[in-house]
């Protein structure tokens, strides 16, 4: 009976309802959108962050992270290897060589980082197996081909198929000097990627540095990232904390994992904004029906309706309101969403300013289902639980005091 009435009672009303559902739609729209739009941004910064030669893991020389030159490399590749390979958890990983060089032609020059990688594994790993916009990628059989941005040939005013020196220090000491001829150019969301990074395969720059099978690091993917933390552990057990240093995404980009966080809290807020707005606009429009149906009420307690079934009967009006406009916010919320995934939102126009946190240019909205469940539990939970006092004014209505309410 309580839910009948209730439900029949939202109706009587349908301009002022109308008004509480646009409101409670909107608010929940806001919250699934924007925090769609929040994840969306994560998940690219993540995305980034990892294919920019990050990985979900990655393995050092002990002393490599503090001063990353040629004489901190891992000397026993096999070792690696052979503790990743036992893992078995569908880990792909590689070895690289990383670092700091010198690139120049005819008319400019400028540091740059050489990435000696094995062509096949690599592709499978970062962003360059699929960045190539020009000419081709790497094949294991190129001792002389290189792969450069765009951004850095055009600050270098060159182009493909035309001749790149790079220079570093070798295993030796010495200067090590090579000439490649570019092969294939990379595009990337960043131009700070594209001016960075020059690829060649790993045995050209381990016989141009010296270093023989040696590598600067070990970089692994693994199917869930949630699980880097388990995999790191397992591999610091299997290597020993002599002469290596294993570490997380989450370590590697410190930045990423603050901004993390700090998105999770703003959508906490933003949550708790929207609900206080709808909040207000449900109590003020409950309250306002509650008086214009005192003798109502007053005729329900004559008739021997008792008070908690009053409360029950205002509180079933307002799960009703709230639920209709959870359904429709949520059916509103994901169309936007759906509406996005092809194209996202062009963010060009600031892209100079978020590159410093690896977000890209462009944002596609990414739904969670706990982001959905939150917004959802905030909005019917606290909704009902403001609701209680207009349904409780309502139970205190006499049948006396409503006889004389005109």
């Amino acid at each position: 009976m309580v839910f009948q009435l209730g439900w029949r009672n939202i109706w009587r009303n349908k301009r002022r309802t109308a008004v509480i559902l646009t409101a409670v739609i909107i608010g929940v729209w806001a919250m699934i959108f924007l925090g769609a739009l929040m994840r969306g941004i994560e998940d690219q910064m993540v995305k980034n962050g990892i294919s920019a030669l990050g990985g979900h893991v990655k393995v050092y020389d002990s002393g490599y992270r503090r001063d990353p030159v040629i004489e901190n490399r891992i000397r026993v590749p096999q070792k690696v290897v052979d503790a990743f390979e036992s893992l078995h958890r569908g880990i792909r990983f590689t070895g690289r060589i990383r670092v700091n060089a010198i690139a120049s032609n005819a008319r400019h020059s400028g540091n740059v980082t050489l990435v000696g990688v094995d062509p096949v594994r690599e592709k499978a790993l970062s962003f360059i197996g699929d960045a190539v916009s020009k000419g081709r990628y790497l094949e294991e059989s190129d001792p002389h081909g290189i792969i450069a941005g765009r951004a850095l040939l055009e600050k270098f005013e060159t182009r493909l198929g035309n001749k790149l020196v790079l220079m570093s220090q070798d295993a030796s000491g010495g200067i090590a000097s090579r000439a490649f001829r570019i092969i294939g150019v990379f595009r990337t969301e960043m131009e700070s990627t594209e001016k960075q990074f020059v690829f060649v395969t790993l045995p050209a720059s381990q016989k141009m540095l010296k270093v023989g099978d040696d590598v600067s690091e070990f970089s692994a993917l693994i199917e869930d990232h949630r699980d880097a933390d388990k995999v790191a552990g397992a591999l610091r057990k299997r290597l020993g904390r002599k002469g290596f240093e294993v570490y997380t995404w989450k370590e590697l980009l410190p930045l990423v994992t603050a901004m993390l966080k700090m998105y999770n809290g703003f959508i906490f807020f933003w949550f708790l904004a929207v609900f206080i707005a709808i909040g207000f606009g449900l109590v003020n429009t409950i309250l306002m029906a509650v008086f214009e149906r005192i003798r109502e009420f007053g005729l329900m307690r004559s008739l021997g309706m008792k008070p908690r079934l009053v409360v029950a009967e205002v509180l079933a009006e307002s799960f009703f309101l709230l639920a209709l406009g959870i359904l429709a916010g949520n059916i509103l919320g994901f169309l936007s969403v759906l509406a996005l995934s092809p194209t996202g939102i062009d963010l060009s126009a600031f892209a100079q300013g978020m590159e410093f946190a690896r977000m890209s240019r462009i944002i596609f909205p990414v739904i969670e289902v706990r982001d959905i469940l939150t917004a959802d539990a905030t909005v019917l939970v606290l909704g009902t639980l403001v609701s209680l006092y207009p349904a409780m004014k309502a139970a205190r209505f006499s049948p006396v005091e409503a006889m004389t309410h005109m």
